[in-house]
C-alpha cells in the first residue's frame, strides 16, 4: 500500500504497553505524541491495565492502553510513525518477547484484513490477549475484529489471563 496515495478517514485502534523505565510515562507521552501525528486524531483511549508478561516471562509487568485515532494515513505510513515514536522512546528489538520502554501496535485500521509481512491487520494474535481486549472494550464495546468476532465474546473466551486496571 503507497503512502502517497491520498486515503480516507479511517478509524484505527492503538495497542500501548511498556515495562520498563516508568512505564506508565511511556505510555502516556505516547499518547501525548499521538495526537501530534499529522493526519491523524486521537478520539479516545483506554485507562491503563498492569498485566503480567506473556511468552517470556522473567520480566516485569507491563503497563498497556488502547487507543483509538482517526486518520488519512495509509497503514504502512501509519505503522512507519509509530515505530518512529517507539525508537524516540529507546525501544531496542533485542528477541520476540523482550522487555521494551514502548511497544505500539496497530491492532486494526477499519476493517481492513492484510498480511503484508511486517503489517498483519488485524493483529494477528489481538483476539487471544486480555491486555488488549480489556481496553479496547472500555472504549469501543461494539467493536468487532474483522475475521474473529465481537470483543466482548473474544474476551470472555480468555480465561487464563488477568488484568488489573491501574
Amino acid at each position: 500500500m503507497s503512502s502517497s496515495v491520498p486515503q480516507p478517514v479511517q478509524q484505527a485502534f492503538i495497542a500501548l504497553g511498556s515495562n520498563l523505565d516508568d512505564p506508565a510515562s511511556h505510555v502516556r507521552q505516547a499518547l501525548n505524541e499521538l495526537t501530534k501525528l499529522p493526519a491523524c486524531r486521537l478520539l479516545k483511549h483506554s485507562a491503563f491495565y498492569r498485566t503480567a508478561p506473556v511468552g517470556w516471562l522473567d520480566q516485569p509487568d507491563f503497563i498497556n492502553a488502547v487507543a483509538q485515532i482517526e486518520t488519512t494515513l495509509a497503514p504502512r505510513a501509519l505503522l512507519k510513525a509509530l515505530l518512529e515514536i517507539e525508537h524516540s522512546h529507546g525501544r531496542v528489538r533485542e528477541y520476540p518477547n523482550a522487555p521494551r520502554t514502548l511497544d505500539l501496535d496497530i491492532l486494526m485500521y477499519g476493517d481492513l484484513q492484510c498480511d503484508e509481512g511486517d503489517l498483519i491487520l488485524p493483529h494477528p494474535r489481538m483476539h487471544q490477549r486480555v491486555f488488549v481486549l480489556q481496553p479496547l472494550l472500555e472504549i469501543a464495546p461494539d467493536c468487532r475484529v474483522p475475521g474473529h468476532g465481537a470483543v466482548g465474546e473474544l474476551l470472555a473466551a480468555c480465561t487464563e489471563q488477568r488484568v488489573v486496571q491501574e
